[in-house]
């Protein structure tokens, strides 16, 4: 049997139900009962006429002015006369300390909560043309870093985080590590980057570009494919392609990110990327550099640029057609990029040329015809090909395998690899790279043991790689045997006067601070790299083909080869000689590594890229060229 609902019961429901609105539904409640008490009080003045003196009486409305009045100021009623008129006037002063009380009460509920509210993140962004970074984790500080570098040239710039952290903490770690923002504001959302309720909290559909980060749990990749999934899926999503930037960890994982992604996801496989870095760095000094100069938007860039006068044009005379620029590559109206083409290529119309550059706005075509090339000073030598050489790789990681398999091709038939580490499935792994140019030796010991590393004679080998342990072992504690390790090899190098080009890895971008020297050819790898490439990526997108070609042991890359092997030592001559005697081997001269200033750092370990080409410079035998070339 159904029990009947009462009207008292069913009053108290509906005002439970609207008290429960909150803060206005309580002002609102108050405001009634207070013009209750002002209408009550005016109807018993008015018809009891009741006033302060036998002469006066009192309209309604006058009467509920002095009602309101006396509710608003309980100290009104000390000034009253008559004992009917204080009676009546008491009753609505004791109500409208009750009413004011209560109000202040609910308004300053009301104000704790919203900032409450505003303190977990929850509030909607309204910004247009920002940059939208949703997740966190330890590359995010020098991502922001280079775009707020990139933001220095705009009046008014944001960086929008949608993570889910708590609002203060984000802003105050942030606070502490990018205290300088120049002209970038950075505002924090607390909230999923998987749901789609949050991501409307973002301004998703206003954002120029989104870094999705990958973040650091056992299955980085699942969280960012979800998140791209949210926001390509979301049935509220504008009807342009959105500009997406993501981290991956697993290649296997690729071809699900491209079905979600489409083609408004670019991908950057991270470690495959770090193992690419450790191979060709190791065995160039200076190339490092090279690399920072081209990835951080802190000097010199990469840059895209239509120019219709060079329409009918070869490519070695588009290289030629910049003073203050380096080409380095065509891409064409389909979009497809070409690094170093063959020097008889035409560029055609709405073709762009690729090209190395301090700003956008220094791309400027040269006036000259006549550009002092030197032939008498050209000189050639033949190419040795691939030596034979040996690398020591300290230390074991599920890039060890990457980084040998990268070697190969790069060494000569009958290179050495050894391997010290204290993992029993190195061996194992090792096994499934099928090595044909090199020998591999596995030592199962602690690379921290000074006596093996003197033992090792680690000055014979001609690189040295060191990877971190990650496999059962904490951050902290594995680059803490990686420094130590580098501590001993440069302790070796200093006593034995031998230089050792050592390549390190390090997990925590703060222990790579603690770690770096001014040595050129002591270089550092950490997830750096891959802030810096998510960063460019984020700013324009198509760089993700000129990046592919260059770490790509295939097509053209980046050397720093003798200046003897371009032109004679000892005489003055500007660089339009250089990329002349460059070209004549079909490779592109972007810059030269002067030796004497290998060592000091604020001369960039002496690299110069994109030097202005009409400056003479005198060169010596252990200088170096920094071409693009395919061998």
């Amino acid at each position: 049997m159904k029990r009947k609902v009462g009207i008292k019961e069913r009053i108290k429901y509906e005002f439970e139900n609207t008290l429960s609105k909150g803060t206005i539904a309580i002002i609102g409640w108050l405001t009634l009962l207070s013009l209750l008490i002002v209408i009550v009080a005016g109807t018993i003045i008015t018809l009891g006429q009741i006033s302060q003196s036998p002469d006066s009486k009192l309209e309604f409305y006058e009467a509920a002015w002095e009602s309101l009045m006396h509710a608003l100021d309980a100290g009104a009623v000390g000034a009253d006369q008559g004992w009917s008129f204080r009676f009546v006037m008491l009753g609505v002063t004791i109500g409208g300390i009750f009413i004011l009380s209560s109000l202040i009460g609910v308004l300053t509920s009301g104000l704790d909560a919203k900032l409450d509210e505003l303190r977990k993140g929850r509030s909607r962004v309204l910004e247009k043309d920002h940059t939208l970074i949703l997740g966190w984790s330890g590359k995010i500080f020098p991502i922001i870093s280079e775009i707020i570098i990139a933001n220095s040239s705009l009046k008014r710039a944001s960086i929008v985080i949608l993570a889910d952290k708590d609002k203060v903490e984000m802003e105050d770690e942030l606070n502490a590590k990018i205290p300088d923002r120049k002209t970038t504001r950075i505002i924090c959302r607390t909230g999923s980057p998987m749901d789609v309720n949050d991501l409307e909290v973002v301004s998703l559909d206003e954002a120029k570009s989104i870094i999705v980060m990958a973040p650091d749990d056992s299955n980085p990749d699942i969280s960012v494919i979800k998140t791209i999934l949210a926001i390509t899926n979301n049935p509220h999503r504008k009807a342009e392609k959105y500009h997406i930037i993501a981290e991956m960890k697993n290649q296997e994982n690729l071809s699900a990110g491209a079905l979600v992604g489409g083609d408004e996801a670019t991908y950057v496989l991270s470690p495959d990327l770090i193992a690419r870095v450790t191979a060709q760095t190791c065995r160039q000094s200076g190339l490092s550099v090279v690399y920072t100069e081209l990835l951080d938007f802190d000097g010199v860039e990469i840059y895209f640029k239509e120019e219709a006068t060079l329409k009918g044009k070869t490519f070695k005379e588009v290289i030629f057609a910049y003073e203050s620029s380096a080409v380095i590559g065509v891409m064409s109206k389909e979009g497809a990029v070409s690094i170093n083409p063959p020097m008889d290529t035409v560029f055609g119309e709405k073709d762009s040329i690729i090209v190395i550059a301090e700003d956008d706005d220094a791309i400027l075509l040269t006036e000259k015809s006549n550009y002092d090339i030197k032939e008498n000073l050209f000189q050639s030598s033949k190419p040795e090909g691939l030596k034979k050489e040996k690398t020591l790789l300290l230390g074991w990681n599920e890039k060890g395998a990457r980084i040998i398999n990268e070697l190969e091709n790069y060494v000569g038939p009958g290179s050495e690899i050894t391997i010290v580490s204290e993992l029993n499935e190195t061996e194992s792994q090792l096994d499934e790279v099928k090595l044909k140019k090199q020998k591999s030796k596995v030592i199962n010991a602690n690379i921290t043991d000074r006596n093996l590393l003197d033992s090792l004679d680690v000055s014979s080998y001609n690189h040295i790689i060191i990877l971190c342990y990650t496999k059962d072992m904490d951050i902290q504690e594995a680059d803490a045997k990686t420094l130590i390790c580098l501590l001993h090899l440069r302790d070796i190098s200093n006593k034995t006067g031998k230089a050792l080009s050592i390549v390190s890895e390090m997990l925590d971008n703060k222990n790579r601070v603690l770690a770096e020297v001014t040595k050129a050819d002591d270089y550092i790898v950490s997830d750096r790299i891959i802030s810096l490439m998510l960063s460019q990526l984020s700013e324009k997108k198509e760089l993700k083909k000129v990046f592919d070609i260059l770490f790509e042991a295939e097509g053209s890359e980046i050397y720093l080869k003798p200046v003897t092997d371009y032109v004679r030592t000892g005489d003055p001559m500007n660089f339009y000689t250089v990329l002349e005697s460059a070209a004549l081997k079909k490779q592109v001269a972007i810059g030269y590594r002067i030796y004497a200033n290998a060592n000091d750092a604020s001369k960039a370990y002496g690299v110069v890229i994109n030097p202005k080409k009409s400056d003479l410079i005198r060169f010596t035998a252990e200088d170096k060229i920094v071409v693009l070339a395919e061998d």
